[in-house]
């Protein structure tokens, strides 16, 4: 596995890079930038120029991250060579919101095969329930690793753009399969946040809509547990007042849930994934500090999951958080970053983005979950002698 990385900071253009490509054979490229610079248009020609072999995905972030830390509107491109592992891509657009299962299971269907060993997701991150995306792919695929996220577009909540080979555009789904016994993965989720206030049990929802907890209008209660200096903002300040699914037996919370919008005709709750009819809930808040100690609990989750492949190849890992936790810890936003690298060691290169949505295994299990306001860890990496 080689890797190899490019960054263009955002006062940088695609000129200020060298004129010869470093890696022109790469199988597979990443890109991560801003809404505004996938929209200038000569990106996706340039990079296919610049990688003619590669598979190029991407999306548009909240943030980007790299080894360095976290930046806003530059760009960040990761190329990859497989030297055993095969890759397959498959991608599409979607119609709606309604169709995130079908759309899912549509795509996994093409890349289903018995040495199928992960799956790379990245999905536009408005128009999707990302529950029911995961759902649709593990109908079809069953429990594997699946790691990615969803796109951002830096807190607006207006449009999200993706990247695939020559197309730009919103609303697509790309999904990467890696297959064959030569591949190395590990995973880890942890946020930090900690619940506050009493439970609340969804008495009334439709997939990821909340219309009613405890029997009474979700919107109103909402706005009364954060304040009314926080509910003019809504719903952009919700970012800093998710909620926790509280899962029965677990002293953990494993499950957050991120507000996407509002609806005051209806009183009701959108967020990034389902919050199901009977589930107990309560608001969450954190801080800098328990942010960071979940990443790193994240990266250690990483490191547990290698064994005897912690130390002896190169590495690369997709770090996708949530624009929420870089609201919350704003100029210090890289230090969670800066935690991640620390444990992971300078073996492990780093991409990734801040997103509305990060897709993961719960912690210790393949079981791929909607996480929000969560650290992400997917680790790959390559065992040539497999």
């Amino acid at each position: 596995m080689l890797i190899r990385q490019e960054s263009i900071d955002a006062k940088g253009t695609l000129r200020d890079l060298p004129t010869a490509s470093p890696l022109p054979t790469a199988n597979l490229v990443m890109v991560f930038s801003s809404v505004k610079r996938f929209a200038e248009g000569k990106l996706q020609s340039f990079l296919k120029s610049r990688y003619p072999t590669a598979q190029i995905i991407g999306c548009s972030t909240s943030g980007e991250i790299n080894i360095n830390g976290v930046f806003d509107d530059s760009i960040q491109i990761t190329a990859i060579m497989w030297e055993k592992v095969v890759q397959r891509v498959a991608q599409t657009k979607m119609t709606s919101m309604q169709n995130s299962f079908e759309t899912a299971a549509t795509l996994a269907r093409q890349l289903k095969a018995d040495n199928l060993k992960a799956l790379i997701v990245i999905s536009d991150g408005l128009n999707v329930n990302g529950s029911e995306l995961l759902k649709g792919f593990q109908s079809i695929l069953g429990e594997i690793p699946i790691v990615g996220g969803l796109a951002g577009d830096s807190g607006a909540f207006v449009k999200t753009l993706q990247l695939y080979n020559e197309t730009v555009s919103d609303g697509m789904v790309i999904a990467v399969g890696l297959y064959g016994d030569a591949l190395i993965i590990s995973s880890g989720a942890l946020g930090g946040w900690k619940p506050y206030g009493p439970p609340r049990k969804i008495t009334r929802s439709e997939k990821n809509v909340v219309f009613e907890m405890d029997g009474k209008p979700a919107l109103p209660l909402y706005r009364m547990y954060i304040g009314e200096a926080f509910s003019k903002g809504l719903p952009g300040t919700g970012l800093k007042f998710p909620l926790a699914i509280i899962e029965e037996g677990k002293r953990d919370v494993e499950k957050i849930r991120t507000l996407l919008a509002i609806n005051p005709t209806d009183n009701s709750l959108t967020f990034a994934g389902n919050v199901e009819e009977g589930e107990t809930v309560r608001l969450c808040q954190t801080n800098h500090d328990r942010l960071v100690e979940g990443a790193g609990g994240a990266a250690s989750l990483v490191m547990d999951g290698l064994d005897s492949n912690k130390t002896n190849q190169t590495g690369l890992a997709l770090c996708v958080s949530c624009v929420g936790r870089k609201g919350v810890m704003a100029e210090q936003v890289s230090d969670e970053v800066k935690q991640v690298q620390q444990i992971l060691g300078s073996k492990t290169l780093i991409t990734g983005f801040y997103s509305y949505g990060e897709l993961a295994p719960r912690p210790n299990t393949n079981d791929s979950v909607l996480h929000n306001q969560t650290m992400t860890i997917g680790y790959l990496s390559e065992n040539i002698l497999a």
